[in-house]
């Protein structure tokens, strides 16, 4: 299999927690981050994820490949790669993956073929508290023949699922209690190195 294009992505319940709760963090600007797991098979399993940037860093090179490197070395040693990427729109009726989100999309893809980027859908956050919907809030891209990337349609099956079928009643809890005010990115590990990118304490 050369590509994304017939894998299944499974996202577990805290990597998708993590990425949604730090889009709310800075609501009013774009954030970004990364998604770590395996391939078995056909289906990428996303077991972790790392909050990136939420400033003007977000598009640029440098600052990025810190990250990567830094997230890269850590997780290895737990046999997990890299393998996609988050991103939420500045503006909440903006449902486009722009320039930035697919550079960085084409980056990855060059180590794993099979990746993703995951888009936060806001109609669909902003929907989560009337709709109790267990399908994840994020539209699905993969890079296609023609080296572009596509939305994956839902249909029928869909090819994005959560790990934990509960995993946005956990979510709408982590929202209500403000949870999102304790994510910490790289931006913030880059200001700061005391703070820890890890995120290591939000769910206990």
């Amino acid at each position: 299999m050369s590509n994304g294009g017939d894998c299944k992505y499974v996202i577990h319940q805290n990597a998708y927690i993590k990425l949604v709760l730090h889009a709310l963090n800075h609501k009013t600007s774009a954030v970004n981050g990364v998604l770590l797991g395996r391939l078995s098979g056909e289906v990428v399993e996303i077991t972790e994820s790392v909050p990136l940037f939420h400033t003007s860093q977000i598009g640029l090179l440098p600052p990025l490949e810190i990250a990567l490197i830094t997230i890269e070395e850590y997780y290895s040693s737990q046999g997990l790669s890299i393998v996609g990427y988050f991103h939420a729109n500045e503006r909440f009726d903006d449902l486009e993956l722009g320039s930035v989100a697919r550079n960085i999309g084409d980056h990855i893809h060059r180590y794993f073929p099979q990746s993703a980027v995951l888009l936060l859908d806001n109609r669909k956050l902003g929907a989560l508290r009337n709709k109790k919907d267990a399908a994840p809030i994020m539209q699905l891209y993969t890079r296609d023949s023609s080296k572009s990337w596509k939305q994956v349609e839902s249909t029928g099956t869909s090819r994005l699922t959560t790990k934990e079928p509960s995993a946005n009643i956990v979510l709408l809890d982590f929202i209500s209690s403000n949870k999102w005010n304790e994510i910490v990115d790289f931006d913030d590990h880059l200001d700061d190195i005391s703070k820890d990118w890890l995120n290591s304490g939000l769910f206990k």
